[in-house]
């Protein structure tokens, strides 16, 4: 534990962040990336590197072998990366991203980012313009501000359910853990696919580190708890897609119609992204049956997702 390991450790404050390469064939070294795009794949809340695999062998699938390299850090505080002492919030995650783009020798990066990966996407493009290429958000990177004394713990339960509930919860072994997400109802679809049931319990034993005889999650809850104030009450971080338009940085919104639990209102819709101000020159796509986990971990949502960071991989200049 976790299931699989880095095929990169990067130095960066606090510790060492784990960088998944998901590109087929793996095992490149660094500082290759001038002469073909780098896709840097950013996770949600509370989730791992390894929630990309079917996006990145979709991508490969779509572009032919050596087109571009699929790279997914666990952010810090969760899976590979979860021995970093902090800092913690967006903060720290942007500055890692600019981090592994320099360990790889990428002067561009596509940013895809699912969740809030899409706000870490969002607010990294908007301080970095010249650093990144285009941004790619999924079911994620827009919101609304809260007041400022919300109780965060309770804001992110109710917005994200078993996801949060699970970081205090203790499971005898990696069999309960996967059993306790048997149920959710946004899983279903998944687990009735070999390839998608597959892909799901490797990236849901990923999250899973020993504590005596049993098994938790690995995600460090301070950690959540600072990414969750960022994305509920930071006004930045709220204006990073607007402000990343206005500097020239292409970006895609690509919003699941169902939402956390499956239920058939998602996170967003299309009065919602109009009460948001999305900006005119952001390309909206719905993926309609798609829930917030299928978007990138089934077939529909993969296909959806993989066209749109085909479109911004080929339409602009390397």
């Amino acid at each position: 534990m976790p299931e699989v390991e880095p095929q990169y450790r990067i130095d960066r404050p606090g510790g060492s962040l784990g960088v998944h390469d998901l590109t087929l064939p793996q095992g490149e070294p660094r500082g290759s990336e001038q002469d073909r795009p780098l896709v840097l794949a950013l996770r949600g809340i509370t989730a791992n590197a390894l929630s990309w695999r079917m996006v990145a062998d979709a991508l490969g699938d779509r572009l032919g072998p050596g087109s571009a390299r699929v790279l997914a850090p666990d952010l810090r505080g969760r899976a590979c990366s979860r021995d970093i002492t902090g800092p913690w919030g967006l903060d720290a995650h942007v500055a890692d991203v600019i981090g592994v783009a320099d360990a790889f020798g990428a002067r561009e990066v596509v940013l895809l980012g699912h969740s809030m990966g899409a706000f870490v996407a969002a607010l990294t493009a908007a301080r970095h313009p010249d650093r990144v290429r285009a941004a790619v958000l999924v079911d994620g990177g827009l919101s609304l501000p809260v007041p400022a004394k919300t109780d965060i713990d309770a804001a992110l339960t109710a917005v994200i359910g078993p996801a949060m509930q699970r970081l205090s919860m203790r499971f005898a072994d990696e069999q309960a853990y996967l059993a306790f997400w048997e149920p959710h109802p946004a899983m279903k679809g998944i687990l009735a696919d070999p390839v998608g049931a597959a892909t799901l319990h490797r990236y849901l034993r990923h999250d899973l580190v020993q504590d005596g005889p049993e098994v938790v999650s690995s995600c460090i809850l301070d950690a959540v708890r600072a990414d969750g104030r960022d994305l509920l009450a930071s006004p930045e971080v709220h204006a990073a897609v607007g402000a990343t338009v206005a500097a020239g940085v292409p970006v895609e919104l690509l919003w699941a119609q169902r939402g956390l639990m499956d239920e058939p209102q998602g996170l967003y819709d299309e009065q919602r992204l109009a009460a948001l101000g999305v900006p005119e020159q952001v390309r909206v796509t719905g993926v309609s049956g798609a829930n917030h986990y299928s978007v990138i971990l089934a077939p529909d949502g993969v296909e959806a997702v993989t066209a749109a960071v085909q479109r911004q991989l080929v339409s602009q200049p390397a």
